[in-house]
């Protein structure tokens, strides 16, 4: 199949418009056109990566982790980023990243961690904002299932776990054509009214076009009246971070140690513990530490994430155990993730994982 292929579907799967805007997610080398048979997985893309790649004939590398995250000025080989992507398009290997916008979907890394250490009740912790629209258009009755059928197959309709979600109000629409159109109902040059119907929805804001274009299509006016609205709400089955309980309550000492476990974490840093028992638990893939407060506000007995700072642990006195188990770790079960929907969508592609360990942290 081309790269293209691949690399649309995951930008649907794991919408580009989710990212935040410090981040560089999507298609990072490669022609859209190339041909693909295998990929390879990763966290990171190093150039031992990009060797191993090579040497298993992988055309294309999946990462967590985006290879160009700042701005390049010039590519002359003098950082490993600039080595790697001279050395990647000599060798005409495409590499693809699924960073933030991984993060914050419905079965994303923060949820991964939580399903590794066999959590139930899993929610996420800060829901995402800003990413939803309100449809509204108006349809004469005869077309209501065609169009309502056509806005919900692009993608519209989706609320939490319930799909086909909409409303509808009869009325009367009003309209007079000039002399240079083609109506559907009515004549040209007079006004008409007919009876139609006003049907609202929403939808993810990576779905606009594709949905504008289902409606503009099933549609039978010459001129479709419709309206976009960008909402507020939150989606309560996206966003970072996630919450979780244990199946039974540990002691702090045993809880640290089955993150140790879970995650191979060799130098795990936490609070002072309490004496307290863990049974709610708090979760953020990377680098979490602007969520802790989101964290407390839940109640959680624990937050576990990585990359804090020092003072930030004062913060947690006597309020909850907060454990740094370190950012590959926290991360590493991306590669999964991202594996399993390739697998899913495209059974017979030749996937396969990088068993490098590119965490470039040592613990002594």
């Amino acid at each position: 199949m081309k790269l293209k292929e691949l690399t649309s579907y995951l930008d649907s799967a794991v919408p580009l418009s989710f990212q935040e805007s410090y981040d560089n997610a999507g298609l990072q080398v490669g022609s859209p056109e190339k041909k693909i048979s295998s990929a390879m997985v990763t966290l990171d893309v190093t150039e031992e990566v990009l060797r191993e790649a090579i040497s298993a004939n992988c055309e294309v590398i999946i990462s967590h982790h985006p290879l160009i995250f700042q701005g390049l000025k010039r590519l002359a080989g003098k950082t490993e980023t600039e080595r790697i992507l001279v050395k990647a398009i000599k060798e005409d290997i495409a590499i693809y990243s699924a960073h933030t916008n991984l993060d914050v979907v419905a079965k994303g890394v923060s949820r991964k961690m939580a399903e590794k250490m066999g959590l139930k009740k899993i929610k996420v912790l800060t829901p995402l904002k800003g990413k939803l629209i309100k449809l509204v258009t108006f349809i004469p009755e005869s077309h209501l299932d065609k169009v309502r059928d056509s806005v919900f197959a692009a993608g519209a309709g989706f609320i939490g776990n319930y799909d086909n979600c909409g409303f509808t109000g009869q009325g009367t629409g009003s309209f007079r054509g000039n002399e240079t159109t083609n109506p559907y109902v009515g004549e040209k040059g007079k006004i008409h009214f007919e009876k139609e119907v006003r049907f609202e929805t929403i939808l993810f804001t990576h779905l606009r076009d594709k949905v504008v274009k289902a409606l503009l299509e099933a549609h039978p006016y010459e001129e479709v009246a419709y309206d976009l609205y960008p909402l507020e709400n939150t989606n309560a089955g996206i966003g970072f971070g996630c919450t979780g309980e244990l199946p039974k309550p540990l002691e702090e000492h045993g809880f640290l140690k089955l993150l140790s476990n879970v995650f191979d974490a060799k130098g795990i840093r936490c609070s002072s513990p309490a004496g307290r028992k863990i049974s709610t638990v708090a979760l953020c893939g990377g680098s979490g530490g602007a969520l802790l407060q989101d964290a407390m506000a839940a109640g959680m007995d624990a937050y576990v994430t990585a990359d804090i700072k020092y003072h930030t642990f004062f913060d947690t006195a006597g309020k909850i155990l907060l454990a740094d188990i370190g950012h590959y770790e926290s991360e590493k079960f991306a590669t999964e993730i991202l594996y399993d929907l390739i697998i899913k969508k495209f059974p017979t592609f030749a996937v396969r994982f990088s068993e490098i360990n590119t965490n470039p942290i040592n613990y002594l």
